[in-house]
């Protein structure tokens, strides 16, 4: 389709990625090959040199991942994507691609919990300093900045305590040093927020969440802003060898034509979940984006255009009361991840960010009584009346 890139988000949802194909098939065809052959030695010789468009081998180029590529850098606004095998891969990509020994990173310090333990481990055996702070304290991160300073590396909302970050601010401080920012928008997502439209350089995902949507793949994406920027991540991804695959990529650009339905009726579930939590008396607090009450509220409506299906929430009783929750729930799913149609809860303190260490989670206000929810796209009044029903255990405590 011509200039899809001007359509309606919802419009580029259904059509982004899909190209003519040789039978002009609606939806683009799996390609589940390793190898390509060549029509004879010099079209291999000029695809391998680079002056012949064409593929070699998926780990290199296939042209279903391309399709979903394509798509997610539209809906985003990149100028490229890269599939990636998991969101992990996605991170660890760019990470490799833009640091060397003697490097350093700014990272929220709210952030998902294998992001801190890869900075932790893996980039720091290689000679890669890194910093947290918290990134909803703009002046913390200017503060945080060194000359070696190569990525500011954002997650907003923040995952697991939802606090917000100012884009266009903290790329504006990633600017002035030369640096990288780097947006994981896993939370939001593209229909509900944008991160190159406030200056951000690269954005990632983590496809497995609400971009696939239904909970049946692992996958990630890292989508550049700037034509340049992609050759060196795209040999960076071939040489580490964390791609995705043609089916799963499959699955994620058919999970993409109902994206801006399932994000909008999971964000207007979470806003009335969060409202009911809000009131609850078992409920000491309550981070959502939508509810005025939220600490960064404003800056949530100057960059995103909706408010999300991610609730954090603090129950009086702490970690006792967190787990009876937890074990009362019947619709909502006892499980990690977000994003998808179903709604998911979990306890972030022992199990998706339990290897951060105590420390390091309460400087970061994961509380050990801290619960997520990812609102699914249930009927409402069935989700609240679940949640109510485990809320109604804790009173015995």
């Amino acid at each position: 389709m011509k200039d899809i890139r001007k359509k309606a988000f919802e419009t580029k949802a259904v059509h982004a990625g899909i190209e003519k194909n040789e039978h002009g098939a609606v939806v683009p065809p799996i390609y589940q090959t390793s190898t390509f052959k060549f029509r004879d030695v010099q079209h291999g010789a000029n695809l391998f040199s680079g002056t012949e468009e064409g593929y070699i081998y998926t780990r290199m180029r296939n042209p279903t991942v391309e399709a979903m590529e394509n798509a997610v850098a539209v809906l985003e606004g990149g100028a490229h994507a890269l599939g990636c095998g998991s969101g992990m891969a996605a991170i660890h990509t760019v990470f490799a691609a833009h640091l060397n020994a003697g490097d350093h990173v700014v990272c929220s310090e709210s952030v998902y919990g294998p992001t801190v333990t890869l900075l932790n481990t893996v980039m720091k055996r290689f000679g890669v300093e890194s910093t947290f702070v918290d990134s909803s304290d703009t002046e913390a991160v200017r503060h945080a900045m060194r000359e070696n300073t190569k990525i500011v590396y954002i997650e907003t909302p923040g995952n697991p305590t939802l606090v917000i970050s100012d884009l266009a601010e903290i790329s504006r401080i990633t600017k002035e040093h030369d640096a990288l920012c780097v947006v994981d928008n896993t939370f939001m997502g593209p229909a509900m927020q944008r991160p190159f439209e406030f200056g951000a350089d690269i954005v990632v995902h983590s496809l497995t969440k609400s971009l696939n949507g239904h909970a049946d793949v692992v996958g990630g994406i890292i989508v550049v802003r700037e034509e340049e920027m992609y050759p060196h991540i795209r040999k960076t991804l071939n040489q580490i060898g964390g791609v995705i695959d043609p089916f799963n990529s499959f699955l994620v650009h058919r999970g993409l034509k109902t994206l801006a339905l399932r994000v909008h009726r999971a964000s207007e579930n979470a806003l009335a979940i969060a409202q009911f939590l809000e009131h609850h008396p078992q409920v000491a607090w309550v981070r959502y984006p939508g509810l005025p009450s939220h600490p960064q509220y404003e800056i949530g409506r100057r960059q995103m255009t909706g408010h999300g299906s991610m609730i954090s929430f603090e129950l009086r009783g702490g970690i006792e009361a967190g787990k009876t929750v937890m074990n009362n729930v019947h619709l909502c799913q006892l499980a990690v991840s977000l994003g998808g149609v179903e709604s998911l809860i979990q306890h972030p303190a022992s199990m998706t960010h339990a290897g951060m260490g105590k420390q390091q989670r309460e400087q970061a206000a994961i509380t050990d009584g801290l619960v997520r929810l990812s609102v699914g796209i249930e009927q409402i009044d069935e989700i609240i009346a679940d949640i109510d029903h485990a809320l109604g255990m804790c009173q015995a405590l």
